[in-house]
């Protein structure tokens, strides 16, 4: 094995004027949720493990657009999403519709681990999260700031690849509208090839399938992961705007994109370490 890889996003299609101490604090967000990741691929924690940590880390800062940071529908109300995904045995979780529980990630982790089923919304999953005493019930300040989704990628030393996605949605979207975030295949896939999570258009990335394409033309048409992404984004987004990373099962780590930035931070055992915004 090559060793462990992890990327964060903080969302793809960045406003081109965003202000540089707004562009300085999501660099110092991705930086210290890196940092998490390594530390606890360091210690040996797994890659399902890693990609939940992180991806709290990311939604219980206000700064993206997940948990504390959610955007607010049409009605001023808060609906959350998530989903985690482990590629050993293709395990995963989701959740849509939350407005009370503070880490949406980790309820899509007790749905994978506790329940017998892969996807709850709405009530259903908010009574679930009531009945799971590990999970937090809060009233959330909302910050109005809301650039995009969050996600984690993340292979461990032992070459298990695993993904996590989280978002608070559209900015003044329809009651109602599941993004993909939540859908696994399109917001978020890992399988024993890589792991893989989006962010961007949510109605593009769900035609495209997104995540799992990478996965698919790795397998079927033999690509190394940094082509498979590069596919991807250029033939499967017809006109949308998204962005994506990747890990793969031998420790690489990449990502792609066609709009204008995308927040993001990636580091691999050998000591490599990026953080960036833009091109």
């Amino acid at each position: 094995m090559a060793g462990w890889a992890i990327a964060v996003h903080g969302g793809a299609g960045v406003d081109p004027n965003l202000p540089a101490d707004r562009q300085e604090e999501a660099k110092q967000l991705l930086t210290r949720c890196l940092n998490l990741g390594i530390d606890a691929l360091r210690s040996s924690l797994s890659a399902i493990d890693v990609v939940e940590l992180v991806v709290r880390e990311l939604e219980t800062d206000p700064l993206f657009n997940s948990g504390r940071g959610s955007a607010l529908t049409e009605n001023g109300t808060v609906e959350m999403e998530a989903s985690i995904m482990d590629g050993s045995g293709r395990r995963c979780g989701a959740v849509s519709g939350l407005t009370t529980v503070k880490n949406p990630i980790s309820l899509a982790r007790l749905v994978m681990d506790k329940s017998p089923h892969s996807y709850l919304a709405f009530s259903g999953a908010e009574k679930f999260a009531k009945q799971m005493s590990p999970i937090h019930m809060n009233g959330l300040p909302i910050s109005i700031y809301a650039p995009e989704t969050v996600g984690c990628v993340v292979v461990d030393s032992e070459g298990r690849c695993a993904a996590a996605t989280s978002t608070g949605g559209l900015l003044n979207k329809r009651m109602g509208r599941i993004g993909d975030s939540p859908l696994i295949g399109a917001g978020t896939y890992a399988g024993e090839l890589c792991g893989v999570s989006c962010t961007g258009e949510g109605e593009a990335i769900i035609r495209g399938t997104l995540a799992r394409e990478v996965g698919a033309v790795m397998e079927y048409k033999g690509l190394g992961l940094q082509e498979a992404v590069d596919f991807v984004i250029k033939e499967r987004l017809d006109e949308g705007k998204a962005g994506l990373i990747a890990v793969s099962n031998t420790g690489e780590v990449a990502y792609g994109f066609n709009c204008v930035g995308m927040f993001r931070g990636c580091a691999t055992e050998n000591g490599f370490m990026e953080v960036g915004i833009w091109e």
